[in-house]
């Protein structure tokens, strides 16, 4: 008989949500982390992106609600894993990379605050991780759409060095990078003061502080609450 893996000896399968602002590396430390535990990471900005993909493709305003909620309901966004990272589907066409470029970003900070269009999302998002067996990032996991999670981890970081990883994650400099910039003030802004589901800690989730932390001691200070909490279910 051959020995057990690391991803079968887990005696059950937990929800785990990891909230925090734009820039905070939520989205590499969640994939990394269902990597090692064997689940599915569940990217909600990106199924926000998608939307505002098609908002854009259809000429849709991005403040009109009505008409942004009748389009997510005439759409269909799956996360499909991979090895490489999760692909998003939208009605059956890859848009992984499309959902990445600037103008796509800014329109989803901008369809996101819309109660409607937020309600279908977490509607869509809970069904998606019902049976457990995820870790799934964005802004309002652990306080409206998991309010329930195993653990809850709110991942922040100075904003100057928000920005600068940004940067350096898109390798761009000069005014370009200053234009950047002012949008994450602008995204943490939205966020933090829309009227539905703004961007705070849930009560019960662990802050952590990235700002002078590597990427590998995030990673390992995560991964050792997830073994805790899965010891104590």
């Amino acid at each position: 008989m051959s020995e057990p893996s690391e991803t079968t000896v887990l005696p059950r399968k937990l929800i785990i949500a990891i909230d925090g602002p734009a820039g905070a590396g939520k989205s590499t430390i969640a994939s990394r982390l269902a990597r090692k535990l064997g689940y599915v990471n569940l990217e909600s900005g990106a199924m926000y992106r998608a939307l505002a993909l098609k908002a854009i493709e259809k000429d849709i305003s991005f403040d009109d609600e009505p008409a942004l909620v009748k389009l997510a309901e005439q759409s269909h966004i799956k996360l499909e894993p991979t090895v490489g990272g999760n692909r998003t589907l939208l009605d059956a066409h890859d848009v992984s990379s499309r959902i990445r470029e600037r103008d796509v970003t800014e329109a989803a900070s901008r369809v996101s605050v819309h109660p409607g269009v937020r309600a279908w999302m977490v509607l869509h998002q809970r069904a998606m991780g019902a049976g457990g067996g995820i870790v799934m990032e964005g802004r309002d996991i652990g306080t409206k759409v998991f309010p329930d999670a195993d653990l809850k981890i709110f991942l922040d970081a100075d904003p100057v060095v928000r920005e600068q990883r940004r940067m350096e994650q898109q390798k761009i400099k000069g005014e370009v990078a200053a234009n950047l910039a002012e949008d994450l003030r602008e995204r943490d802004r939205r966020d933090r003061t829309r009227a539905t589901s703004p961007l705070v800690a849930a009560p019960d989730a662990v802050v952590i502080d990235s700002t002078k932390m590597s990427e590998d001691e995030v990673l390992e200070r995560v991964e050792e609450l997830a073994r805790k909490a899965l010891n104590l279910k």
